[in-house]
């Protein structure tokens, strides 16, 4: 990895993302062949020994999952009340310290991506590279075209209006209560929130797409195994999973 910057080959050895490995950097806890490295850019020499706190560091192998997540499990790697989404992987991602990229709330359901590769989760969550997401939502009592209507054109919530992508009535029964919602951005129970300004409380809340990679196949609690392109393929180009 000659000439890769330190920040970047700090959050490929999953020390944490780049921003954490440039402050862990700042604090001085980076040695390069001995010598403590303060610039986060600085570009590593071929076969450079790196450590932090004095262990040496090397880059981990990069795993990527898809999980179709059930509800009642926490998205974290950790919780002291709740089952989280790691404990559903099969034993063999044990050691790879995957963690969810993006957030379901306990209850809700559906495409998870997790992975221990830092810079592809932040290219997966930043705004800038588009990538939408499709929700379903069964809410507890009918829905009219005229709430679609001032859902779709945004609501103001505690001082900051939150706008879907798109709105549609399914033709699915119960009858005008389910939903597709179509996100562009993250914000934490973002559907529910939205939802329940205009007066409904959602019941299911499942997450069917990704990008243009929609749920199809992989049953609740089970999760598949992918490489990098893969997953960005399904992800711009579209594909049932």
């Amino acid at each position: 990895m000659e000439g890769i910057r330190l920040n970047r080959y700090l959050a490929l050895c999953g020390v944490g993302s780049r921003r954490g490995a440039e402050k862990i950097i700042a604090d001085g806890r980076v040695r390069v062949d001995g010598k403590v490295v303060l610039l986060p850019a600085f570009r590593l020499p071929e076969g450079a020994l790196v450590t932090v706190d004095g262990a040496p560091i090397r880059p981990e192998e990069m795993r990527y999952v898809l999980l179709n997540k059930p509800a009642g499990y926490v998205c974290s790697v950790s919780d002291k009340f709740d089952p989280v989404v790691t404990e559903l992987l099969p034993e063999e991602f044990a050691n790879y310290r995957l963690f969810p990229v993006g957030r379901l709330d306990k209850e809700s359901e559906g495409l998870l991506i997790l992975t221990n590769d830092g810079i592809f989760a932040q290219e997966i969550l930043h705004p800038s590279k588009g990538i939408l997401r499709e929700y379903r939502a069964l809410l507890d009592r009918e829905i009219t075209r005229k709430d679609v209507r001032r859902w779709r054109d945004g609501l103001c919530i505690e001082g900051r209006t939150l706008k879907p992508v798109h709105v549609l009535i399914e033709e699915e029964e119960p009858r005008n209560r389910w939903v597709t919602v179509v996100l562009a951005e993250g914000v934490k129970r973002e559907v529910r929130i939205m939802a329940k300004a205009l007066g409904f409380n959602v019941q299911s809340l499942i997450r069917r797409k990704i990008g243009k990679m929609e749920l199809a196949h992989l049953p609740t609690g089970a999760c598949r195994a992918m490489t990098r392109g893969e997953l960005w393929r399904a992800i711009r180009h579209g594909a049932l999973v």
